[in-house]
């Protein structure tokens, strides 16, 4: 069982988790859900097109203007306390590294901790377990937040992935955390070129292996833009390409932009696999 809030995922359940980021410099949108307003109202849309949980940024993950604790849990706490007043049962997610914004952010509202730095903050998971909420446990190659690779090399980029998401995966369960709530992230892009994300990709049924949830962040990101040679705007193909080799080789978690391509591609993937039954089937038997 894989439990995210009040939501318990069965075998087989494919969800999708939409990006909320309340930030003024975001490499997605730009910025159109900085104000409050424009946030909740996205995070309205979203569960309407399907979304099952919604994370809820503060600061880009690329190198840009730095953002003290203070600011993020501005731009986010606030936000999480509006969307838990309008959605009372829907997960929520708080993507940071910090223990003292995930502190505050939890207690207005969120229900997991998304760490996509590989536990800088070892109290990070601390946090979580006194919280009673769950934890992603990712690998970042271990670069420092907001730090782009370069010339990074790994023996086997897939054994390290699994041994240190494994590690934080441990880590986290023996701070408290409950294990039913703990996922792990390849972490895509994260502390990677592009090889070693498509390799990552190709692989995932070694992390899906080790028994962990697995979630991935594949959307828009770099390494598909470099793959098929497309700008930011027109990533959505490959985005749901490699989200149905994903969800085919057992992720069970997809943090998407795009929701309701995104729903669409899963289901239809969890019909292939035998999860889900077609929505009509009058071909041939009308």
């Amino acid at each position: 069982m894989l439990r995210l809030g009040r939501l318990d995922v069965p075998d087989g359940g494919l969800v999708v988790m939409a990006i909320v980021n309340r930030t003024p410099d975001s490499f997605y949108d730009r910025g159109a859900t900085f104000e409050l307003a424009a946030a909740v109202e996205r995070v309205d849309r979203v569960v309407a097109e399907g979304a099952d949980v919604v994370d809820v940024g503060g600061v880009k993950a690329a190198p840009g203007a730095e953002v003290s604790p203070a600011e993020e849990i501005r731009r986010t706490a606030d936000l999480v306390a509006a969307i838990r007043a309008a959605h009372p049962d829907l997960p929520i997610s708080i993507d940071t590294w910090r223990a003292e914004v995930a502190r505050e952010v939890l207690a207005a509202g969120a229900d997991v901790v998304n760490d996509a730095w590989g536990g800088v903050d070892p109290e990070l998971a601390h946090v979580a377990a006194e919280a009673g909420a769950g934890i992603v446990c990712t690998h970042a190659g271990g670069l420092p937040p907001r730090t782009r690779p370069h010339r990074v090399t790994y023996d086997d980029v897939v054994a390290d992935v699994v041994a240190r998401t494994t590690a934080l995966a441990e880590a986290a369960v023996a701070a408290g955390v409950d294990p039913e709530r703990v996922l792990v992230d390849p972490g895509h892009d994260f502390g990677k070129n592009t090889w070693h994300s498509l390799e990552a990709t190709r692989r995932l049924d070694e992390l899906v292996a080790t028994g962990w949830p697995v979630l991935v962040a594949l959307s828009n990101k770099d390494f598909v833009g470099e793959t098929l040679d497309v700008p930011l705007e027109r990533r959505l193909t490959g985005t749901l390409a490699a989200t149905a080799v994903s969800a085919w080789l057992g992720a069970r978690v997809f943090r998407a932009h795009d929701v309701a391509a995104t729903r669409q591609t899963l289901d239809m993937v969890a019909a292939i696999r035998g999860d889900r039954p077609p929505a009509r089937t009058t071909r041939g038997l009308a």
